[in-house]
């Protein structure tokens, strides 16, 4: 299993140099999170990550979780990890101070599940579905339900789930059968059965507080009519701790390719107490909330398993030997050359930094993001942020679950035959990986939100309030002496990516399938221009901190040549997507389905 270290000056370099954001605490009254306190966090988030939590992740893998009778165990470890990762405070770091938080912004949260993720994406899963049902409580909530949930969920001593699909349909609500019954007491009686239910039963905390979806007796057909409810394993009594089991039960967990040390489960509720969360019929708005918390989280599993894939590739690369280099040997000493030197594994191990490097900035400006939607006093910023959010997501979600598994899958081809061998560690991040394209929306339905609700239902304006950034970028540096041709490259794709969204929009008129057609093409061109954006971004900081003059030349210059590689290899990949994005439906609706064969 690749050694893993938190690529701590990488951070650095984004949060002081690219998005300042320091800067940004100060402006939004975060006063508390001083460069000092980030630094010393970051520290520490690393030293955890590195020493408690990455041991455990070969070890997770093999063991599994374990289901016995309604209980499931997780694998040796991972408890006293929780423990010791709540008693650290990190389980609170960005929560309310109201309800046990510590306040500090969700970007600087973000920061640690990203090395959380990166050293056990299994068991970081613990932890991320609870950070999206405090979110969730946190908005829709009313003061009683902040009061009795949130302090628990804080400290780690509960933890959350998001209850949403069922065994008859997956991304399609609308067709959920689980009910809701009111009580006379002003509860619900929930019944009906959960599947895919990530951290569903574990023996980590003392309750698991669900976040359910469910339907009144009343309610109108389709996802018009779904609640959401709160449905606890143990129903709190009146001093808010654990009290008389609800009825809510484990019937099995999924035997999976990946993520095996997260337990994934089916969940029972047999007419079981819960409490409505937000208006009756509007839970789907309630859950929204969660989903997009969990959608950003999923993306940036693609970020993480791709760091550590490309951090064991390194490595190897760094010290396999074999063939001399074309040109001439590079180290005559030895008996061969490391293959770091041979052109095709450079080709992998750049494609691997790029994405993951352009990924993580992506990350960033995301985080930032949601600082200033929380915690600006300009309603007009804030509204500017949740948009740019809103059109960022479904690009965060699916763009770096698409990249992270092609890193990861370049990974285990560095070490070739060795890389498919388990005790290596290559092939598990692989098979982890390979979900995150899957849940919290497939990456087909991603695209569809982008290109269907967010692009064209906008009428173009969320791609325009992006778009606009990059041009005005494009403007400012476009006669800049060494990259003019990389700006030059990016603008004539920032005005293509309008053409394009605006030929299908027409198409679609005609064809509403059309705009299905050409989603997924349409989202990967969308995240590599995204992309560009941000490589240069960092080139143009990179570029001046080299004239400037520093100790740290081989960083920057690594910048450069990285950016340079993503430019001249990668982004040319657009062409294709736009190719497949303009040739219509035709070719792949006119095909009857009892003709593709059987």
């Amino acid at each position: 299993m690749p050694d893993y270290k938190a690529p701590l000056r990488d951070t650095r370099f984004l949060i002081d140099d690219v998005f300042d954001f320091h800067g940004s605490y100060a402006a939004l009254g975060a006063g508390d999170a001083t460069p000092d306190m980030v630094a010393a966090i970051l520290e520490e988030g690393a030293k955890f990550c590195e020493q408690v939590l990455a041991p455990l992740n070969r070890s997770g893998d093999e063991q599994e979780c374990q289901f016995n009778n309604g209980v499931v165990t997780t694998p040796k470890g991972f408890k006293e990890a929780f423990a010791q990762y709540v008693e650290g405070g990190w389980n609170g770091l960005a929560a309310d101070p109201a309800y046990g938080g510590q306040g500090l912004p969700h970007s600087l949260g973000l920061l640690i599940s990203e090395m959380v993720g990166t050293s056990n994406t299994s068991w970081g899963m613990y932890p991320g579905l609870t950070h999206g049902a405090m979110s969730a409580i946190h908005a829709h909530g009313s003061e009683e339900q902040k009061q009795t949930y949130l302090t628990p969920l804080t400290e780690g001593r509960w933890t959350g789930t998001m209850c949403l699909t069922e065994a008859h349909c997956g991304t399609d609500l609308g067709l959920i059968k689980t009910r809701a019954v009111p009580q006379a007491d002003g509860s619900y009686s929930i019944s009906g059965s959960k599947i895919f239910i990530s951290a569903g039963e574990h023996d980590m905390s003392e309750n698991i507080v669900h976040l359910v979806l469910a339907k009144l007796p009343d309610a109108p057909a389709g996802t018009r009519g779904i609640s959401l409810f709160i449905v606890p394993k143990f129903l709190p009594d009146t001093a808010g701790q654990v009290g008389a089991r609800n009825a809510v039960s484990c019937g099995s967990i999924e035997h999976k390719m990946g993520i095996k040390a997260s337990a994934t489960c089916v969940i029972n509720f047999d007419s079981a107490s819960g409490y409505l969360i937000g208006e009756a019929n509007k839970g789907l708005n309630c859950m929204f909330t969660m989903m997009n918390h969990a959608r950003l989280g999923t993306g940036m599993q693609g970020l993480c398993l791709g760091e550590a894939s490309f951090q064991g590739a390194l490595k190897y690369a760094n010290e396999r030997l074999q063939m001399r280099a074309l040109s001439g040997p590079k180290a005559p000493e030895k008996a061969a050359d490391p293959i770091i030197v041979h052109p095709d594994v450079r080709r992998m191990l750049l494609t691997m930094k790029a994405f993951n490097e352009g990924n993580r900035a992506l990350a960033y400006f995301t985080a930032q993001l949601l600082d200033q939607a929380h915690r600006s006093d300009s309603a007009e910023q804030r509204d500017e942020a949740e948009n740019l959010l809103a059109f960022l997501t479904p690009i965060c979600k699916a763009f770096m679950t698409e990249t992270g598994l092609e890193v990861t899958n370049q990974g285990m081809q560095v070490l070739g035959g060795h890389g498919y061998i388990r005790e290596w560690g290559m092939e598990q991040l692989v098979r982890d990986c390979r979900i995150a394209l899957i849940y919290e929306g497939t990456n087909g339905i991603q695209a569809l939100d982008l290109l269907g609700r967010k692009v064209l239902g906008s009428q173009g304006k969320l791609l325009r309030g992006f778009s606009k950034i990059v041009h005005k970028f494009c403007e400012a540096q476009v006669d800049h002496p060494q990259l003019k041709e990389h700006v030059d490259q990016l603008a004539v794709l920032n005005k293509q990516w309008g053409e394009l969204t605006q030929k299908i929009g027409v198409a679609a008129l005609q064809n509403p399938d059309e705009v299905g057609a050409a989603s997924m093409d349409y989202l990967m061109y969308s995240g590599y221009v995204t992309l560009a954006y941000f490589w240069l971004r960092m080139a143009v900081v990179a570029q001046h901190k080299l004239e400037a003059g520093t100790g740290e030349a081989a960083f920057y210059q690594a910048k450069l040549a990285t950016c340079a590689f993503y430019f001249k290899r990668l982004l040319p990949r657009t062409a294709a997507h736009l190719a497949a994005a303009e040739a219509g439906s035709a070719c792949m609706m006119s095909l009857p389905a009892e003709h593709f064969g059987l």
